[in-house]
């Protein structure tokens, strides 16, 4: 009976062993999948380019936009009639070249590709704008620096609040001032040329 016993709790125990012992395992397994798993969910988070489409879509936009500033800028410092007119586009030009130069460094860190030239619109903005002259020029630039402004202003407070990159999202919050600031003597301008053709 003695040996019966014995014989009996010696299974038992080797019964426990295996069930703990698989228990550990399969717990294991479990453990390290559900770590695999997660591993690949952050990164499909990590590398997923729709995480970045705003801001990229923000980066081409404000690319665009400075180089039709600083390029219609220029058309100001040579074809502008009054001398208020000519300095709009020379704070044009030194203003948006060196944002321009930033956000080219800014985008080549995130791998965003800018363009080099004008898209459509704006180039069509650029041809009609350079088509003018004398006092006829006058109008229409301060006119599309108000309602390009306006635009510009629109942009970036849109990134401020939706885009995901916080170094692109810093970068804009600190230029909503300086695109204010060209807004406001834009719509100076565009009124002392409205009051010059008057007189």
């Amino acid at each position: 009976m003695k040996k019966n016993f014995l014989v009996i709790s010696a299974l038992s125990s080797m019964v426990l062993i295996s069930c703990n012992s698989n228990g550990s395992g399969s717990n294991n397994y479990t453990d390290s999948t559900d770590s695999k798993k997660g591993a690949v969910d952050l990164n499909k988070e990590k590398f997923d380019s729709t995480n970045m489409k705003a801001d990229t879509k923000f980066v081409v936009t404000a690319a665009d936009g400075g180089m039709l500033e600083v390029q219609c800028g220029t058309l100001a410092l040579t074809k502008g009639n009054l001398p208020e007119v000519k300095n709009l586009g020379q704070m044009m030009v030194n203003d948006h070249s060196k944002a321009n130069e930033e956000m080219k460094a800014l985008a080549t860190s995130k791998n965003i590709s800018i363009p080099t030239v004008l898209g459509t619109d704006n180039q069509s903005k650029y041809d009609k704008l350079a088509s003018k002259a004398g006092k006829d020029f006058d109008k229409a630039y301060t006119e599309l620096m108000v309602s390009d402004h306006k635009e510009d202003i629109d942009e970036f407070k849109k990134e401020v609040s939706n885009g995901k990159d916080t170094a692109l999202k810093s970068w804009a919050a600190g230029k909503i001032s300086t695109l204010e600031h060209h807004l406001q003597m834009s719509q100076s301008t565009e009124t002392l040329v409205k009051n010059k053709k008057q007189q």
